[in-house]
């Protein structure tokens, strides 16, 4: 028997999806508001279930989290595993997304601009747990009143609530591969089973 509201079927978990991809970004209402242009009443509705989403809504709060429209509504799947790579440009970073679901643990190809070229060194916060491994260059990472600096090959894991700030140590450009955990998850890793 068919559906008679399949609409409904793709539209249910909207609000839910919503509110776990702004909190994933540490984004509040007000500042997703002026990134999208609708008001922080309208989000917070859409984010609760209390209004149903238009397609004049949602393409903007898709751009604004950097996801394709079909993962904000559930849309069935095609049966194509690949994820089709869209670089975000962010705050002089470049964002490539590796992860098609939301909430959970969100995979990112990071590239942070040469030394000098970053938009700030303030270190921030937010909610969530991140671990990044560096793939090319060397990276100046801030953790509370430490710094440190890796190089290809090395990797890091904290608590996003501690005061942070990663980029680049030099001239080049510094690539990571980031995995971020918004309510504190963390990538578990496997310990390798030495024989029987």
């Amino acid at each position: 028997m068919t559906n008679p509201h399949p609409a409904e079927d793709v539209l249910a978990g909207v609000g839910a999806r919503l509110r776990t991809l702004r909190r994933a970004r540490g984004a509040t209402l007000a500042a997703l508001a002026a990134e999208t242009g609708l008001t922080a009443s309208t989000l917070s509705r859409l984010e609760n279930g209390r209004l149903r989403p238009t397609l004049e809504q949602l393409l903007p709060l898709a751009r604004a989290h950097g996801v394709p429209l079909d993962d904000l509504v559930a849309a069935p799947a095609t049966g194509d595993p690949r994820i089709h790579l869209r670089p975000i440009r962010r705050s002089g970073l470049v964002l490539v997304p590796l992860t098609r679901r939301a909430g959970g643990i969100q995979a990112y190809k990071v590239v942070h601009p040469p030394a000098g070229e970053a938009p700030t060194t303030k270190p921030q916060t937010h909610e969530g747990y991140e671990w990044f491994y560096v793939l090319d260059g060397r990276v100046r990472f801030v953790l509370g009143a430490e710094e440190f600096l890796l190089g290809a090959g090395e990797a890091a894991e904290f608590d996003t609530r501690v005061p942070h700030w990663i980029g680049s140590a030099d001239s080049r450009p510094a690539e990571l591969l980031a995995l971020f955990g918004a309510q504190g998850e963390r990538a578990h890793l496997a310990p390798r089973q030495n024989g029987p």
